[in-house]
């Protein structure tokens, strides 16, 4: 192993860190009157310049039996949602134990820990949020998001859906263009997709 001067090892670790943040995304999941619907935007942002409008960030898997979106670095999600189609494949129709197993792992495995994203996941019966820090969440009032415009999509939701018969398709798409008007890292592209 070579010796570096303490002042190159500061500047190899800034210039690891100044690394450009990919940034963006807003995931919203509403369940209302036996409707689930995930909805996300198509925003991919690096620093201040957008990269991609039409990303795909909603995804069907259990052949159309559950719905996730992610926020987050995009490699590390495609990551979690493999490991998380299959849990899903080794205990069939139980959404929750699959994604408290992922949870787990995602804690404790040393490559997994590094992995920077965020999940929703909902089937029929459930909405979870699913992060690295061992988080398994199901929202209380039918509504959660995650992301940079999580938090104006998941206010907006809360609004419509106890304030509003609008069903859960529309109420995520009208929260959703409440994010995308305030969030900078949030546009109208969206992907929705929903379970009855």
């Amino acid at each position: 192993m070579r010796w570096r001067p303490a002042a190159a090892k500061s500047a190899a670790m800034s210039n690891a860190t100044n690394f450009p943040d990919w940034h963006g995304t807003t995931i919203l999941a509403v369940r209302k009157g036996g409707k689930t619907v995930i909805a996300g935007d198509g925003q991919v942002s690096m620093g201040q310049t957008v990269v991609k409008g039409a990303a795909r960030k909603v995804r069907t898997l259990a052949g159309g039996k559950v719905i996730a979106g992610f926020a987050g670095a995009t490699a590390d999600a495609f990551t979690l949602i493999e490991r998380l189609e299959a849990k899903l494949e080794q205990y069939p129709d139980q959404l929750a134990r699959a994604c408290v197993d992922l949870a787990k792992d995602w804690r404790t495995d040393r490559y997994l820990r590094r992995l920077e994203a965020m999940l929703l996941v909902a089937d029929r019966n459930g909405v979870f949020t699913v992060t690295g820090v061992g988080d398994v969440l199901e929202p209380e009032h039918g509504v959660a998001a995650v992301g940079s415009g999580g938090n104006y999509a998941l206010a907006a939701a809360r609004a419509l859906i106890e304030n509003t018969d609008l069903d859960a398709e529309a109420i995520a798409r009208k929260a959703m263009a409440v994010a995308a008007d305030i969030c900078v890292y949030t546009n109208g592209n969206l992907t929705v997709e929903t379970l009855a």
